[in-house]
């Protein structure tokens, strides 16, 4: 890096972050001329727009894929806390292990055997601090710039961002009723695609609420090994269907070829920041060294208390009334959307999870009118930040999961009304 000097003598880098100030000092920099060349042009404003409506009082929002408080078990917890503060502080206020702590660890490996029909092997599991940190690993341990990912198209946001993010060039797979189009990817791979990793949302997916057939699953783990790419399996809504089993998990069917990206956001708490990372030794220690260099472990306190509340078999109790719960609101959200929609419009109807997709006719601009939305009291998410191209200009995302019963007509009815407009304007 070169440099000049001021006329007090002051280095000034000519190759750093530039002066937009007369006098050159601190306050003048121009801090944004020294972003690292992978997160120029990175997004996350969405993300920040949907975290800040999370105390929003005044607004129907059906932006954010937030659990619904009450499922929350705070009055338990509550005392879990107060017994594992009063006992054990070496270890539930202490460091932990990097891959976790080894009963938690013991706790989730148990659970994946119960409700996925397959024991991690040793070296096979960690914890991570919610699904978000497994992919930012994933992607900080294996992806060089240019290297190729292939997401659902639409996936979550928040994953083309963990990929962006290490300069991967990210590829989009479309989607139908039966989840990811397999036989798409296999035209790209037989193209002369060759992705390192596969991201999938195959359970009541984000954001369309799909669910990936049990033939395309099988299709999808021979693609894999004729290709051999990674599959990151996300499995953030697994336990949340609302009738029949989904089909066999990834992991459980391939665990060769498949990464399991967990989390206990949903279903236990996010404010705890739990998941887990299931799959090859080798990859989980490399994810484990990774770990080490970002946030060096997930927090011991929120370990324990989700291990005693586990064990004791109250998350499993929970998981049944919240099921209901979902289920009920996603099917007051279908029946607001039958009455309330202009005509053309088509939406998703999920087995599980959290979200409806629906598609606005064409010519829809949903970023456009997602601030006459606001002017209404009303909020959803955009359809474009769920692809990593150009599409979902007239899509948008409705989470159900933490709207009041009485307040699901009303605000479908106030969208209803902005894209109403909207045509009848055009």
């Amino acid at each position: 890096m070169t440099a000049a000097l001021d006329q007090s003598g002051t280095s000034i880098s000519d190759t750093g972050f530039n002066s937009t100030g007369s006098t050159g000092r601190a306050a003048g920099l121009d801090w944004d001329a020294g972003l690292a060349r992978r997160t120029k042009g990175l997004g996350g404003g969405e993300i920040t727009a949907i975290l800040a409506l999370a105390g929003a009082s005044d607004v129907i929002t059906f932006s954010g894929g937030f659990p619904d408080p009450g499922t929350f078990p705070t009055g338990v917890l509550a005392d879990i806390a107060a017994r594992l503060i009063a006992d054990e502080p070496g270890v539930a206020l202490q460091y932990s292990a990097t891959e976790g702590i080894a009963s938690v660890r013991d706790y989730v490996a148990g659970r994946l055997a119960g409700v996925q029909g397959r024991t991690p092997g040793g070296g096979e599991l960690m914890i991570t601090s919610g699904g978000i940190d497994c992919m930012e690993l994933v992607a900080k341990t294996y992806l060089d710039p240019g290297d190729a990912v292939v997401v659902e198209a639409p996936t979550y946001l928040g994953a083309i961002m963990a990929f962006r993010g290490y300069e991967a060039d990210v590829r989009g797979v479309p989607v139908d009723d039966d989840g990811m189009q397999v036989d798409v990817l296999a035209g790209q791979l037989a193209a002369g695609l060759r992705p390192k990793i596969l991201y999938t949302i195959p359970d009541y997916q984000n954001p369309t609420g799909l669910t990936l057939s049990a033939t395309r699953r099988t299709e999808l783990i021979a693609l894999a090994r004729r290709y051999g790419f990674l599959i990151v399996e996300d499995v953030a809504y697994r336990d949340l269907g609302f009738g029949a089993e989904p089909p066999p998990s990834l992991w459980s069917m391939a665990p060769d070829v498949v990464l399991q990206a967990g989390t206990f956001s949903k279903i236990f708490s996010p404010g705890v920041r739990l998941g887990w990372a299931a799959g090859p030794a080798e990859i989980i220690s490399r994810l484990v060294v990774a770990k080490q260099n970002s946030d060096q472990c997930s927090g011991a306190l929120g370990q324990r208390m989700l291990e005693e509340y586990g064990r004791s078999g109250q998350l499993d109790r929970q998981l049944v009334a919240s099921r209901a719960l979902y289920a009920r609101r996603a099917e007051l959200m279908g029946k607001a959307l039958a009455a309330h929609m202009p005509e053309g419009t088509t939406w998703t109807v999920p087995e599980g999870g959290f979200y409806i997709w629906l598609t606005a006719p064409a010519g829809t601009d949903t970023v456009a009118l997602s601030g006459q939305a606001r002017a209404l009291k009303v909020a959803y998410v955009p359809g474009r930040p769920f692809y990593p191209g150009d599409e979902g200009a007239a899509q948008i995302r409705l989470a159900y999961s933490r709207v009041a019963d009485d307040l699901i007509d009303e605000g479908i009815r106030r969208i209803g009304e902005v894209l109403r407009t909207a045509l009848e304007e055009r």
